[in-house]
């Protein structure tokens, strides 16, 4: 599953610098987080670093309409990283 920046967003930039796959940039009004680069951490860390950092709470969820499960984030951080 990608996660989600939802609209409780403050545009703080914490999340942002955090992303090992640089999923994460400024959108037309808060942060977004895109799908196909967001691994939830997985291959990098035990839990995703922008929900770490991130002030707000709930601010950052798990995307409904970007379901994966483990090895399908852990194939698509092989390909990310170039293992592949």
């Amino acid at each position: 599953m990608a996660l989600l920046i939802t609209d409780k967003c403050i545009n703080c930039d914490m999340c942002e610098p955090e992303c090992p796959n640089g999923a994460i940039s400024m959108g037309s009004e808060i942060f977004e987080i895109e799908p196909n680069l967001c691994t939830e951490c997985k291959g990098h860390y035990e839990k995703p670093t922008c929900q770490s950092v991130c002030p707000i709470s709930k601010c950052i969820i798990t995307d409904p309409d970007n379901v994966e499960t483990e090895e399908q984030l852990l194939e698509k951080f092989v390909v990310i990283q170039g293992m592949a």
